[in-house]
């Protein structure tokens, strides 16, 4: 019988990224993986992106078990061109993946300018923004996304066929804080449509529809039905070019050929990636590109706002606030999430 932890330590970002490691670690991961997919999941809680991060182990650490991810992948890197990377996961840890995938693409991008790195065979991720950050800290400004398995249903159309892929953008600010977009193609997650069910409240009717494709403020005929993409026919043709760039050209899977890792856990997803990048030390000087990035800021930051409780931000200064505030001060973990971490890093098995 197992106990449930009710309180939490405060974990300091050494004390996680080590607790993540091990975890990972414990479940078959080469302990120089581990520390990589650790080093992404523990930034997206920093973020507070707390269903992207360290909770990722659950659903991560279940298909590692059934074989449904490789712990041990064969990750290569081909370069077809000077300034271009094919990165073929073997099924591996999104996390690891993307991180290896990022590490081709700013490789590329210090040869030649600019870099890309398409990847395939690989799973779900975590957020985009911590790939950005990293990208930026090292001078370099990106578009990355992903693809994902079908919650939306084509504009118009009445079953799902594609997925909610995010896209983000990221510009370095040399002594700032960096510009950083993370963004789904959804209107509202389904977690919100979840928690508007256990309230017993309506959603408003752009967020999804019902299983007919018609927009619904009932969370149970949303929850059967399929998310609505932001902007409408925009958000639709945005979502499909995420999918293009991330998996049909990538040679992974796309639309609905991607497996749903909940539906079919044992089974590989083939899911793809892309990393944009572009080398900002070719364009100007730290002092130069610093310089307009404050300009940048400024001129946003000094428009009245509406609210005057809501002043105008940039995107990115939330998480990167919360970044350095739980940096500085430690991160509470969920009881469930540091009690599943610790039982992998000791190596205890944990019951499916």
């Amino acid at each position: 019988m197992t106990t449930t932890l009710t309180t939490v330590p405060r974990q300091s970002e050494a004390e996680l990224l080590a607790l993540g490691a091990r975890a990972f670690t414990g479940l078959g991961l080469r302990p120089a993986d581990a520390v990589l997919v650790a080093r992404v999941l523990v930034t997206a809680d920093q973020f507070g992106l707390s269903t992207h991060g360290l909770s990722r182990i659950e659903s991560y650490g279940e298909r590692l078990k059934v074989g449904g991810i490789k712990a041990r992948p064969d990750i290569t890197v081909h370069q077809p061109a000077p300034a271009l990377r094919q990165v073929d996961g073997d099924n591996g840890v999104g996390p690891l993946v993307g991180m290896r995938a990022l590490q081709a693409a700013m490789d590329a991008a210090k040869e030649c300018g600019v870099g890309v790195a398409l990847a395939r065979g690989s799973n779900h991720f975590g957020p985009i923004s911590p790939y950005s950050l990293i990208a930026a800290e090292a001078g370099f400004a990106s578009i990355i996304g992903s693809n994902a398995t079908t919650t939306i249903a084509p504009w118009g159309g009445s079953d799902a066929r594609l997925g909610n892929s995010p896209i983000g953008f990221g510009v370095p600010h040399p002594g700032g804080d960096p510009f950083l977009l993370d963004m789904a193609m959804s209107v509202a997650a389904r977690a919100k449509i979840r928690n508007a069910l256990k309230r017993g409240e309506p959603i408003p009717d752009t967020w999804a529809t019902d299983a007919g494709g018609r927009p619904t403020t009932d969370p149970a005929a949303a929850l059967d039905g399929f998310l609505l993409p932001i902007g409408g026919h925009k958000g639709y043709g945005l979502a499909l070019m995420v999918d293009l760039f991330a998996g049909l050209l990538s040679d992974a899977a796309y639309l609905t050929h991607v497996k749903s890792w909940s539906d079919a856990p044992d089974e590989p997803q083939n899911l793809g990636h892309f990393f944009i990048l572009i080398d900002t030390r070719r364009l100007g000087s730290a002092q130069w590109l610093a310089q307009r990035m404050r300009d940048f800021a400024a001129i946003l930051h000094a428009s009245p706002p509406a609210d005057a409780d809501r002043p105008v931000i940039v995107p990115g200064e939330i998480e990167l606030g919360k970044l350095r505030r739980q940096r500085s001060e430690g991160i509470v973990l969920d009881p469930a999430t540091y009690e599943l971490l610790q039982r992998h890093a000791e190596g205890i098995a944990v019951a499916p």
